[in-house]
């Protein structure tokens, strides 16, 4: 079955050329593109939601098959619906549907349902294709649409997703397509949006159902996001960001009656975190220090690095290089994990049976810089060293607590020795963080 857009001229343009042109001039071309498992992303006419759901889709590393889950608004078909043959066109093309994963998501839930019926005239799975296929042509999807069901059915899709993907080792990424609050007072619809981005932060998918039913948030594609977030915590996701929000008052400057449109991304452990975990659990379980094999293109340069690590939110240890003593960074992300999980003398050595309630932070530095006076430093932008003779005490940015220039190097006068009214150097510097 070939599946036609239905709302190609109305939500977006129609006519290829102009279409590209659009979504050329909403996308960022140059952004970083990072390594997700899932985004949610608005589904709106692209002149008020286009620049949200380009925000998110141009950070994002391109993979295999894009499983597009959204809302049911017609209410045709099955409620719980995925096509599994077929192809999907839009004006940029024709994008086939990836049988296998599809055939396996079904087999795999207990509730889904063949059926084409339900698509037939949804725009909310369409209208994320055209932004997908301006960056590349070469991907397939699986559309699955959620019309009103129990939450059991949710997290079911949305394991039945994560199985899926595990059995046939595909590159995935789970895309939940939903608008936030619709039809309220510009304040109303942050303040009820606010608590819902809140609860997908915490990647937290029976909070979210508890808050859209509490406070009424006429979130539209609720249901896919809980499938999406149960899927991505069975994928290893451990964060979330939120990359955009706006109201359709931003865009028209009627604030009376708005709808809400956030985009969200969900990644796992990022490759430098990984690397600083394994480097712990290989020295506390077997004694032996790890060795890197595959680095990524950051674990290839050389710089400073600090390690943290947190036990059930709480710091467990923290140490660090204000320079490189390693030959890259990989090297010395494994020296500084397997010293923070065991020399930090403020902390007792890490035991084999904490490992499984330890979060890691890696931070890179930039390479430190004199600054004339305070008025230089900002605590949430800079990490910042003070130097007096052999004696350096530094402290990392955008801590929680550390709020001002003042307390920021009176922590790093105790951390060094240095008494309150001796002279000092100061040195700032930046960091790239790693979870």
């Amino acid at each position: 079955m070939v599946r036609h857009p239905v709302v190609a001229g109305q939500f977006y343009p129609a006519q290829a050329s102009r279409l590209s042109r659009i979504i050329s001039g909403m996308v960022d071309d140059q952004a970083e593109k990072e390594d997700v498992i899932g985004v949610v992303s608005p589904h709106a006419g692209y002149p008020y939601s286009g620049p949200v759901t380009a925000a998110a889709i141009s950070r994002i590393k391109f993979k295999d098959t894009f499983v597009i889950l959204g809302p049911n608004h017609t209410g045709m078909g099955k409620a719980l619906s995925i096509m599994t043959v077929g192809s999907w066109e839009t004006p940029l093309g024709s994008i086939e549907i990836d049988t296998e994963l599809a055939g396996q998501i079904l087999t795999d839930s207990r509730y889904l349902e063949e059926d084409d019926k339900a698509h037939q005239y949804e725009h909310s799975i369409e209208v994320q294709i055209p932004f997908l296929q301006y960056f590349s042509k070469d991907f397939r999807i699986v559309p699955v649409a959620f019309s009103y069901h129990s939450p059991a059915a949710y997290k079911d899709v949305g394991r039945a997703i994560a199985r899926a993907v595990k059995d046939t080792e595909k590159g995935v990424v789970i895309i939940a397509s939903s608008d936030m609050t619709h039809y309220e007072p510009q304040e109303s619809a942050r303040q009820k949006d606010n608590k819902a981005i809140e609860a997908i932060l915490d990647l937290d998918e029976d909070e979210l159902l508890r808050r859209v039913d509490e406070f009424g948030i006429s979130m539209c594609g609720y249901a896919p996001t809980v499938a999406l977030i149960t899927a991505a915590k069975a994928l290893g996701a451990t964060r979330a960001e939120l990359v955009r929000y706006q109201t359709s008052g931003d865009v028209t400057g009627d604030y009376s009656s708005v709808v809400g449109y956030a985009a969200i991304i969900i990644k796992g452990m990022s490759p430098l975190a990984k690397l600083a975990k394994m480097a712990v659990e290989t020295y506390v379980r077997d004694g032996e220090i790890l060795k890197a094999e595959e680095l990524t293109a950051e674990m290839k340069e050389r710089a400073g690095v600090f390690v943290s690590i947190h036990k059930l939110g709480n710091l467990r240890g923290c140490i660090g290089t204000f320079e490189p003593d390693a030959e890259n960074v990989a090297e010395e992300t494994i020296t500084n994990a397997v010293s923070s999980a065991t020399r930090d003398p403020r902390f007792s050595p890490i035991s084999p049976g904490e490992l499984k309630d330890l979060d890691y932070n890696v931070d890179v530095l930039t390479t430190p810089e004199p600054v004339e006076g305070k008025d230089q430093l900002n605590p949430k932008e800079y990490g910042v060293i003070v130097e007096s003779g052999l004696r350096r005490g530094l402290l990392l940015p955008d801590l929680e607590g550390v709020d001002s220039v003042d307390y920021q190097i009176s922590i790093c006068r105790q951390k060094a020795g240095i008494l309150p009214d001796e002279p000092v150097k100061l040195y700032r510097f930046r960091v790239k963080r790693y979870k």
